[in-house]
């Protein structure tokens, strides 16, 4: 739903992602395509992705064709297996190949600059753009959804006994909790005021020190957001003042919704996520007013690295976002966040959804599947690729689908 909102059902859109997985897969052994990852990928985003996506869609009635953000999560897996495959091929770990040891050509034959008078990639490389060394230890942000029971007087008395929290302040306590990102509507001005504030007391009153907002792309008027934020600054300036960004309000399609949202960012770090597909969408972006960037692995790893870069060259910041990622996922997401400076930690909320899923991955990582004391750790990270350490993992897997 995330990468293809749309009124098709689930499992229709599900069949069309999972048949482009499975031509990419098909694809990808027999392509000419040689190099660094990050050169590998960069053709694959360019001219492999976009022939699958349009051939897949040439079939398909109008209303029934993948956006293109769908297609880059269908090539993420791909991606960042190359990442990895090469960082073990080398016996290093992968972010120490992003450099001129490794790779045959610099930024500048990936990225442009807003203004070539200022800023020259050329003779750079992605290395000098990351944090070395990467932290172990970052801060974890929680999913407040926005149907998740605050108080007691929300639940409904059909909630899951499984031994996990159900009530926020259980969540907050167990795990140790200082950030919260709030689920937000975007189209109910009261409800999303009356809901951050619900949030934002609670969690002041309980270890909480950092709040973001998220409007979920459906707000169309930079004045509906303002409004909010006016509000709280007048009158709940505590919970306003622990708002440490706002996280894409507007449609994703920023070529299609061209909104002026400097008045936002002037108030406070406004990122985007939804509409950041690549570098070209993000220098968009920032020429209309956005002042940070949401990056995800699963959009690529080779398009999160280009667009840190480029981000970070023009002043933008970082943050690394979740798409609720299980078992192995977890590791690129959380490595990426350790490297690229964020602006506070990183989100990570497949321990709320679906722990059990990375039971496995867990045994060998337990602190990077368990929030604790607020944090993450990943000081059990291994030496070569995203180091997965995977040979120790017990994970019994599917047979494949293409050979």
């Amino acid at each position: 739903p995330w990468a293809w909102p749309s009124s098709l059902p689930v499992a229709h859109r599900t069949e069309t992602m999972q048949q482009v997985c499975r031509s990419l897969a098909r694809a990808l052994p027999g392509i000419r395509y040689e190099g660094h990852p990050i050169e590998i990928g960069a053709r694959v985003l360019d001219e492999l992705l976009p022939q699958t996506v349009e051939e897949t869609n040439a079939r398909a009635p109008e209303e029934e064709r993948m956006p293109h953000l769908a297609g880059l999560l269908c090539a993420s897996l791909f991606d960042i297996a190359v990442h990895d495959a090469y960082g073990n091929l080398h016996e290093t770990d992968v972010y120490r190949t992003y450099n001129g040891a490794y790779m045959n050509a610099d930024l500048g034959a990936y990225v442009e600059p807003l203004d070539a008078s200022s800023i020259d990639f050329s003779g750079a490389y992605p290395e000098d753009y990351l944090v070395f060394p990467p932290p172990t230890r970052l801060r974890a942000w929680h999913l407040v959804g926005g149907k998740d029971p605050i108080h007691s007087t929300d639940l409904s008395g059909a909630e899951p006994d499984d031994g996990y929290p159900v009530l926020l302040d259980e969540w907050i306590e167990r795990d140790g909790l200082t950030c919260l990102k709030v689920k937000l509507r975007g189209n109910d001005e009261v409800w999303d005021y009356e809901r951050i504030v619900a949030v934002g007391q609670l969690g002041l009153r309980t270890g909480v020190e950092w709040l973001s907002a998220d409007f979920n792309c459906t707000v169309t008027d930079p004045s509906y957001v303002n409004g909010i934020l006016d509000r709280l600054r007048d009158r709940e300036s505590r919970v306003y003042g622990a708002i440490l960004y706002v996280e894409q309000p507007f449609p994703y399609d920023l070529e299609r919704n061209r909104i002026d949202v400097h008045s936002v960012s002037a108030r406070k770090p406004l990122f985007m996520d939804e509409s950041a597909h690549d570098w070209r969408l993000i220098r968009l972006g920032r020429e209309l007013g956005w002042s940070g960037v949401a990056l995800k692995t699963c959009k690529t790893q080779t398009g999160a690295l280009l667009s840190l870069c480029w981000a970070k060259a023009h002043g933008m910041q970082l943050m690394v976002q979740d798409l609720t990622n299980p078992m192995l996922a977890q590791i690129p997401h959380v490595r990426l966040a350790a490297h690229a400076g964020t602006i506070m930690g990183v989100e990570t909320n497949g321990m709320q959804f679906y722990p059990a899923a990375s039971e496995p991955e867990a045994r060998v990582h337990p602190g990077i599947y368990r929030r604790t004391g607020g944090a993450i750790d990943l000081s059990s990270i291994g030496d070569a690729g995203f180091g997965y350490r995977v040979e120790e993992i017990e994970r019994v897997l599917p047979e494949p689908e293409t050979l």
